[in-house]
């Protein structure tokens, strides 16, 4: 555990992992939108502004979704329609700074859960995305993930990370969970740290 008051210590061997901190997800007029998802991002530009001050890679992924795909209710899934491609609400928060690469995930029509893998809604056939060689090719060996949302995408990416060989870290005061079942994100937060996600600081109180 590292300390809710220093937060991790970066180095070029970490990279901070931004998780679609999306204005669908992050404003409240969004059309998937988090309970306080704004909140995190002081947070988050805190640990972007010492990542990078400490010569630590930040990568952000994006959902960046098609109009039409099997991921959304309307054509079989179970998500409302977000994250469309070109869309204000696949931008990414214009209150957060963006500094390093972004990786997008779900274009094909795919679910696009974990910022390293994609899955076929159809098929079930997983795929990589960009980042696992992005973040080899940069010699990291530690993740510190924050964002959107505990319950999917974060979790979903610190599991990925794990499996891929990483040390990793969630930033539980810079993460926001969707609860479509109360108490999704304690959950969420049980199932990472009993399968070695290290968590880090206080979580962001809930409403």
């Amino acid at each position: 555990m590292t300390s809710p008051s220093t937060g991790p210590a970066y180095d070029p061997s970490t990279a901070l992992l931004v998780i679609d901190v999306q204005n669908d997800f992050a404003d409240a007029a969004g059309a998937l939108a988090v309970d306080g998802g704004t909140e995190i991002i002081p947070a988050l530009n805190r640990q972007i502004a010492a990542a990078r001050g400490s010569g630590a890679l930040v990568v952000y992924s994006q959902d960046w979704h098609p109009a039409s795909t099997p991921h959304f209710a309307r054509d079989g899934g179970i998500w409302p329609v977000h994250c469309v491609m070109g869309t204000w609400g696949a931008e990414l928060h214009p209150a957060l700074i963006v500094d390093g690469p972004v990786v997008r995930k779900g274009s094909d029509g795919e679910d696009g859960y974990s910022g390293f893998s994609v899955r076929d809604p159809t098929s079930g056939r997983e795929s990589r995305t960009a980042l696992d060689g992005l973040l080899r090719d940069a010699g990291i060996e530690r993740v510190v993930i924050g964002g959107l949302a505990t319950d999917y995408c974060v979790k979903a990416t610190a599991l990925d990370a794990l499996r891929l060989g990483y040390r990793t870290i969630a930033l539980v005061d810079a993460i926001r969970a969707v609860d479509l079942a109360p108490g999704d994100g304690e959950r969420a937060l049980a199932e990472m740290a009993a399968t070695g996600v290290e968590l880090a600081g206080e979580p962001a109180v809930s409403r």
